[in-house]
C-alpha cells in the first residue's frame, strides 16, 4: 500500500492572500484509474498540451470545466483527496529571525505536507509507504536537497503511524508529464484568483473585464460550485480554514476523512495589520 501525494505552489505574494500550497493525494489502489480517466478526457477534449490555470482562455473554459469535472467525480467517489493552504496578508508573524524568514517558502511547505492532509490523524494500514512528488522547486539545488531531507525526516512522526517515507520516494517532478498535478495547478490558481480579487481586474482604461478573465471567472465558479457539492449541510468558505464538525466526519479525523479542505495558515505568534488591505 502507498499514498502518492502530488504537490504545487502558486502566488508567493498577492494583494489580499499569499503563499499558496496545494495537494492531491491518491492511494496506490486507485492511482493507475485516477490517472487514466483524467488522460482519456483530456483526449476526448483535444488537450493535449499541459494543463495550467494560465492557459484559460474564452475558447477553452468549457473543456477546462469538462476535465476538472472528471476531477471532482473522481474527488466525490474519495479516489483524491485535496488541500489547499495559504496565509492572509493582514496576519503578521512577528519574531522571526532572518533565517527564518529567508527559509518562509520552505517552512510553510513543510507545514503543508506535515499536517494539511491529517496524515498523523490516523493509524494506517502496516507497512504503508508514502511518495512525495513536488512540482519543480523554484530554487537552487542546495535549498531544495536540504529541504527534501527536512521532509525525509518526518520519518520521525510518521513511523509511529505506520507510514514510511523512502529518501528516493522525495521527487521533483515535471508537471507536463503528470495529469493529475495540472488539475492541481486549476484548482489552486482559481483559488488565488478568485481570493486576491482576480476576477475584478479590468485592462488599462477599459470599463469592462477582458474576455481571459471573464473565462477565468466562470471556470472559478464551475469550481466553487463542485466544492459545494462535496459537503451537505455546511457552507464552504474559500477564505478560512475549513471546519472539523463536518458530518458524517469524525470531528478528530476531518482533516484525514474530508474530501478538500482549505488551510489559513497563521503563526502561533503574530498581529493584525489591516494596512496590508489593499483593497
Amino acid at each position: 500500500m502507498e499514498y502518492i501525494l502530488w504537490c504545487d505552489e502558486s502566488d508567493k505574494r498577492g494583494e489580499l492572500f499569499s503563499n499558496f500550497y496545494g495537494g492531491a493525494l491518491v492511494s496506490s489502489i486507485h492511482a493507475n484509474e485516477v490517472i487514466a480517466r483524467l488522460n482519456q478526457k483530456k483526449n476526448e477534449l483535444n488537450l493535449f498540451g499541459e494543463i495550467k490555470w494560465t492557459k484559460i482562455t474564452e475558447a477553452y473554459q468549457n473543456k477546462y470545466i469538462a476535465l476538472i469535472d472528471e476531477f471532482f467525480s473522481l474527488i466525490a467517489q474519495g479516489y483524491v483527496k485535496i488541500r489547499i493552504m495559504f496565509t492572509d496578508n493582514t496576519i503578521v508573524p512577528i519574531g522571526l529571525t532572518k533565517q527564518q524568514q529567508e527559509n518562509e517558502y520552505f517552512l510553510l511547505y513543510y507545514q503543508f505536507i506535515k499536517f494539511a492532509f491529517g496524515l498523523l490523524k490516523v493509524q494506517h494500514s502496516k507497512n504503508t509507504k508514502l511518495r512525495i512528488n513536488f512540482d519543480k522547486i523554484p530554487d537552487s539545488k542546495e535549498k531544495s536537497d536540504n529541504f527534501k531531507s527536512h521532509i525525509f525526516g518526518m520519518n520521525y512522526f510518521l513511523n509511529e503511524k505506520n507510514l514510511e517515507l523512502l529518501h528516493d520516494n522525495i521527487s521533483e517532478i515535471d508537471s507536463h508529464d503528470h495529469v493529475i498535478l495540472q488539475c492541481l495547478d486549476v484548482i489552486l490558481g482559481s483559488m488565488s484568483f478568485r481570493m486576491n480579487k482576480k476576477h475584478l481586474d479590468k485592462p488599462v482604461g477599459s470599463s469592462a473585464r477582458g474576455k481571459k478573465t471573464r473565462a477565468k471567472d466562470t471556470v472559478y465558479k464551475f469550481i466553487n460550485k463542485k466544492i459545494q457539492s462535496l459537503y451537505t449541510n455546511y457552507k464552504f468558505n474559500i477564505g478560512i480554514s475549513t471546519g472539523m464538525n463536518i458530518a458524517p466526519y469524525n470531528a478528530d479525523t476531518a482533516t484525514w476523512e474530508t474530501p478538500y479542505r482549505h488551510w489559513l495558515f497563521s503563526s502561533s505568534k503574530s498581529t493584525r495589520d489591516w494596512t496590508q488591505k489593499k483593497r
